[in-house]
């Protein structure tokens, strides 16, 4: 709608989940800006404007997801079975807890625990899965929207049973190559082929005699690493495999590279002779 036909703006702000069954927040106001203090639960917001002729479609955003690591020390999880035991300390007492755990903000679940005795069973937990688990305090138990009462605690995040990666890296790639050195590249194992907390990398190459040289263990976050050492005029193939705390997944495609007789490629010399008469 154009602003000049615009008399205001209705604003819905829905908790995700909320198993409340409890309609959204509906907010009023004429400018086009507000501040919604919210914890760090999964929130839909609708936004609609109206004038004297009534309201227009909706335009729905879904507040994106805080980027933050875990917080340790507040939330402790322990697996038994297909269901996880979740404990916390209080940093004060509130009148009661609201525990999210899922494995998106498509699969969210949601519990008020109003006892104190800060801890909860959760079940149904699939093996191989990475569940994000929130606890919420809030001074408001009532069935309604938390929004203005609730306040985070604590976010981590679980499996119940770790696998090992399902697959390699993707576009392995050696580029700067010398006759003693070469740069491997790679693409990180997408998270959802994770199957568990990935704890690193780890490369293994051999020569064209099949002597394969010492694997190289490198940190999760590493997509990069220097090849030295190696033998001028002489193939290598190189892999590259993901680990997690159950084992290491499966090695990439072999990818070959040779190594040149010379440390660069000097480039072609033109003599000119001048010829006595």
């Amino acid at each position: 709608a154009q602003s000049e036909n615009v008399l205001g703006y209705f604003v819905n702000v829905e908790r995700i989940p909320n198993s409340c069954s409890r309609p959204p927040n509906h907010i009023s106001l004429k400018g086009r800006k507000i501040l919604v203090n919210l914890s760090m639960a999964y929130y839909r917001v609708n936004i609609s404007a109206y004038n004297e002729a009534g309201e227009s479609p909706q335009a729905m955003y879904i507040v994106p997801e805080f980027s933050v690591t875990d917080l340790p020390g507040q939330i402790y999880v322990k697996s038994q079975g297909t269901n996880a035991v979740v404990t916390w300390t209080p940093e004060y007492n509130p009148k009661c807890f609201v525990v999210d755990w899922g494995t998106s903000k498509e699969n969210m679940h949601m519990k008020i625990i109003t006892t104190a005795t800060g801890n909860f069973t959760l079940d149904n937990f699939q093996p191989y899965k990475l569940y994000k688990i929130m606890v919420h305090a809030s001074d408001v138990c009532q069935c309604e929207s938390f929004i203005r009462h609730e306040k985070t605690f604590g976010v981590t995040h679980f499996y119940s049973v770790e696998g090992v990666p399902r697959t390699g890296p993707a576009n392995v790639t050696i580029l700067n190559i010398t006759k003693h050195s070469a740069l491997v590249k790679w693409t990180e194992i997408a998270a959802e082929d994770h199957l568990g907390f990935l704890q690193g990398y780890r490369i293994s190459y051999t020569d064209s005699s099949r002597k394969k040289s010492p694997a190289v263990t490198l940190n999760a976050s590493t997509t990069s690493y220097h090849l030295t050492g190696l033998k001028e005029k002489t193939t290598y193939r190189v892999q590259i495999s993901g680990f997690t705390n159950a084992g290491e997944g499966p090695l990439t495609l072999s990818q070959p590279f040779s190594t040149p007789k010379y440390g660069t490629v000097e480039p072609p010399c033109i003599c000119i002779t001048q010829l006595e008469s």
